[in-house]
């Protein structure tokens, strides 16, 4: 636990210099401020997840690949699952990459799309909370949210047969890479528009501005996006501004693990 709190530690300190310096140098938001309303409870957040969440979620990875397991005769002891198995453990570890990036996107914009339908909204409203988005936003996500969406992956990564070693170097580059996006940073990518998820395609995904309400649901692939009719980048412009419509999302970190269960009233 030390160790993890200490590594945690220094991967802020590392990436708060790196994304504070980026941030000052090509902004979309200008004069935005570095510890902004909302700052600390992402700090929170930061060690939440590897902490607590993912242990959960690691967890919950297990048990849910116990009936497929015993449906298909393979042992569950964790050396064999580890060793991986499936038709794509025989492929060449860089096609494996290239495939992982691929299925792993779909899922998640599938998964993403699903946490904006109706009944999942609320934990997924967490994360849209935040009024002013930075690299350090992306971590604002209720456990819930989280550990779903590390199941949906995981479990299909596993028993498809992608190598253990190339599932641990997928887990850190996605996650180095949601950081990226939610950025307060202008890029695009220009020509690489529909190819890469940049700062800006993200940021509009974040927008409470309506005409890019639920659009941009890809985490690194955008061809998703463009394929079921929800890609939205204009050109000549960044959205300005953020946060849920109704503001009803607590700014403190415990308001927000709680609020996906308050009861609401029914709409008339």
């Amino acid at each position: 636990m030390t160790q993890k709190l200490i590594g945690l530690t220094m991967a802020f300190t590392l990436l708060t210099l790196i994304f504070w310096a980026v941030e000052f140098l090509w902004p979309s938001i200008k004069g935005q401020k570095k510890v902004r309303k909302g700052f600390w409870t992402d700090v929170v957040y930061w060690f939440f997840t590897p902490l607590i969440s993912k242990s959960i979620s690691q967890m919950a990875v297990l048990v849910a690949l116990v009936p497929p397991l015993l449906l298909m005769g393979r042992s569950l002891n964790k050396e064999t699952i580890a060793a991986g198995y499936g038709p794509v453990l025989s492929l060449p570890p860089w096609l494996q990459a290239v495939l992982i990036l691929v299925i792993g996107d779909f899922i998640g914009y599938w998964t993403h799309r699903w946490f904006h339908s109706r009944r999942l909204w609320a934990f997924h409203a967490v994360h849209h909370s935040a009024k002013e988005l930075d690299w350090l936003s992306s971590v604002r996500l209720h456990p819930v949210n989280d550990i779903v969406s590390r199941v949906f992956q995981a479990v299909p990564f596993v028993l498809l047969g992608f190598s253990p070693v190339v599932i641990a170097a997928y887990v850190p580059f996605l996650t180095f890479y949601s950081i990226f996006i939610h950025a307060n940073v202008s890029w695009s990518f220009g020509p690489l528009r529909h190819v890469i998820a940049s700062p800006a395609f993200h940021r509009w995904h974040h927008t409470k501005e309506d005409e890019a309400i639920d659009m941009n649901f890809a985490g690194l692939l955008p061809v998703w996006d463009v394929i079921f009719g929800t890609f939205y980048l204009p050109s000549h412009k960044q959205p300005t501004e953020f946060g849920v419509h109704d503001d009803s999302v607590p700014e403190s970190f415990w308001g927000q693990m709680m609020y996906p269960f308050r009861k609401r009233p029914r709409s008339s």
